[in-house]
């Protein structure tokens, strides 16, 4: 069996010359659609990067209980924030449904074992409005909603509601983390084998109960595809509910685009699981 070249499966900037203008476009997107909805700034900690972007839909104000889904950025934990994603947003706000996108520190200023601190102190902050949350993500971001969604909200915090996480939606996600120790990608992360195992959500306890889809681009690479099939099937037989999909003819940068269409399968999906 010949061996897998993880630099070559996981760099997707080089799989997707054309990434430039693509994340041109997101930052486009993104101060566009701020501009004509201003989102409100939540800060879940001291430094200037703990913050949550709230594109609240009506469903905020005319239901005490409507659900938020959250969207969390991706760049292999150390590059982008939550602004470049502003317009993942648009396609459930056009159904009401409340988004919040929230931003975190970077590796290598601090360790991928921080960033999952920081989306769980930016969780129970959500908490505080007193809605269940589903949490997706992308690339990175993906890792992060799964890790929300098997997290104990109660051994976290006493004061939290063990289904505080409903469901996970993870876009193009990384839930195992030790074929990246060896590739130019951990330059950044400093990850060892240990500690890469240890901020895997795939070996963690499965969250039996909850949902979890994992999507990826259907131009992406065979490992992506092998990441979110292998969480599918391992955590769906330990009685989470799974769900495994492609987004057609999408490369890593573009998988996410259907997030900004009100029609699409995605949002519809995301709709769903928010209740709605």
């Amino acid at each position: 069996m010949a061996e897998v070249d993880y630099e070559v499966e996981y760099n997707n900037r080089a799989r997707v010359p054309e990434n430039p203008a693509l994340m041109a476009g997101w930052a486009r997107d993104a101060a566009a659609y701020r501009e004509r909805n201003a989102p409100q700034v939540i800060r879940y900690g001291p430094g200037p990067r703990n913050t949550i972007d709230l594109f609240a839909g009506h469903d905020f104000a005319s239901r005490d209980n409507a659900p938020i889904v959250v969207f969390i950025h991706g760049g292999y934990w150390q590059a982008l924030d939550g602004s470049s994603s502003s317009h993942c947003a648009r396609g459930l706000n056009a159904h009401g449904v409340s988004v919040a996108v929230p931003t975190y520190d970077l590796c290598p200023q601090v360790s991928v074992d921080t960033i999952i601190a920081e989306m769980r102190a930016a969780t129970r902050e959500l908490a505080r409005l007193g809605r269940s949350l589903v949490i997706s993500g992308h690339s990175a971001g993906g890792h992060l909603a799964a890790c929300m969604l098997a997290t104990d909200w109660p051994a976290y915090d006493a004061s939290l509601p063990q289904d505080l996480v409903t469901a996970a939606y993870a876009i193009s996600g990384l839930f195992d983390l030790v074929p990246l120790v060896d590739t130019s990608i951990n330059k950044a992360l400093r990850l060892d084998p240990a500690a890469a195992r240890a901020a895997s959500p795939l070996s963690w306890t499965p969250p039996a109960g909850r949902t979890l889809d994992a999507v990826v681009g259907g131009q992406e690479s065979a490992e992506y595809f092998r990441q979110s099939r292998t969480i599918v099937e391992r955590w769906g037989k330990a009685g989470v509910a799974t769900r495994f999909g492609t987004v057609a003819d999408a490369n890593h940068f573009t998988a996410i685009a259907p997030l900004a269409d009100p029609e699409s399968a995605m949002v519809q999906r995301l709709k769903e699981l928010a209740g709605g």
